[in-house]
């Protein structure tokens, strides 16, 4: 008896959805825009791109492979002493650790 219940309200929803136009204009949209899709050999990322020249392409890579987050920005820092650089994207780097201990955080920064 429940199965059939529910049978019966899913069969009515499908009918709702069947007939509401704003589903079927979606739809028909989508249609039109797959078929110009295979017509002209773009990928949704091609359409999107065009579509939102202001997304960096950087962006959506790094979260389509699964990193989550972008790549943070390479900062150089130059020993003033004697001319040596590093290039990090952390904190955590051994030579820039130990220019800190000795000359100060602040110092280092600036």
């Amino acid at each position: 008896m429940q199965k059939e219940q529910h049978l019966k309200q899913l069969q009515e929803e499908l009918d709702k959805l069947k007939n509401d136009e704003r589903l079927k204009t979606e739809l028909d949209f989508k249609y039109h825009l797959e078929t110009l899709m295979r017509e002209f050999d773009k990928s949704a990322a091609d359409v999107i791109k065009l579509l939102d020249p202001t997304q960096e392409a950087g962006q959506g890579s790094s979260i389509a492979n699964g990193s989550g987050r972008a790549k943070r920005k390479l900062k150089i820092y130059k020993n003033p002493n004697t001319g040596e650089t590093v290039e990090t994207r952390g904190g955590n780097q051994k030579t820039l650790k130990a220019w800190k201990d000795e000359y100060g955080s602040e110092t280092v920064e600036d």
